[in-house]
């Protein structure tokens, strides 16, 4: 996941909107992969409130979602991450695409994101706990796609696609999960910002077609 993150305002140019893309995948990344750390939960509450990406749409639920951190304490965002995700046995929210997509983990969805990710010359780090279907790993990925230095996969065709296979056939789901549980208070804020998000992003790639 990454370690540090801009939360300023994008300013208006390509360059300045895809950065600002590239860190909110890696600020999802960071929020769903484990317990916010002291430094990103310190860090998102003094974030300006504008939205991290131009326009108004986003503006509302980044508000939100940083009014959330501000709300609550370390302690508790914690115990509910723990409450929403961890446990043993079955999770309040299942954070894995082949749970919403199929009905079970480990089924062909995780099959195919294998094989898509091994044709990007990917892989799962050995560190790395989580398969491959977490929602963390596959915003780490959207993250990468956008930011990295090999332009041969590291462009919008690219993005675009994996986006349509592997995060758009189930992200609302997971949103409409995390916004049912009586339990969710930060979380439910972050669905409702990753709800947001998504939704431009896959505006932003249809008008690729």
């Amino acid at each position: 996941m990454s370690d540090s993150l801009s939360l300023n305002a994008a300013g208006s140019s390509a360059l300045d909107e895809e950065t600002a893309r590239a860190e909110v995948y890696g600020l999802l990344a960071q929020l769903y992969y484990a317990r916010p750390t002291p430094e990103s939960l310190a860090a998102l509450r003094v974030a300006v409130t504008e939205a991290p990406m131009e326009g108004g749409f986003l503006q509302e639920p980044w508000q939100q979602l940083v009014g959330a951190a501000r709300a609550h304490s370390d302690a508790a965002i914690a115990a509910e991450f723990d409450r929403l995700f961890g446990g043993v046995g079955k999770p309040e929210v299942f954070l894995y695409g082949s749970h919403y997509l199929s009905g079970f983990l480990n089924e062909k969805p995780l099959v195919r994101l294998r094989s898509d990710l091994a044709a990007l010359g990917l892989a799962r780090a050995e560190a790395m706990s989580e398969t491959e279907d977490h929602v963390a790993c596959l915003c780490e990925v959207m993250r990468y796609l956008i930011a990295g230095d090999d332009m041969a996969v590291c462009n919008l065709t690219v993005q675009r696609d994996f986006f349509a296979a592997h995060l758009q056939p189930w992200i609302l789901q997971l949103c409409d999960a995390l916004q049912g549980q009586p339990a969710a208070r930060f979380y439910a804020a972050l669905a409702q910002f990753t709800r947001a998000f998504m939704a431009v992003e896959a505006q932003g790639f249809d008008m690729l077609e």
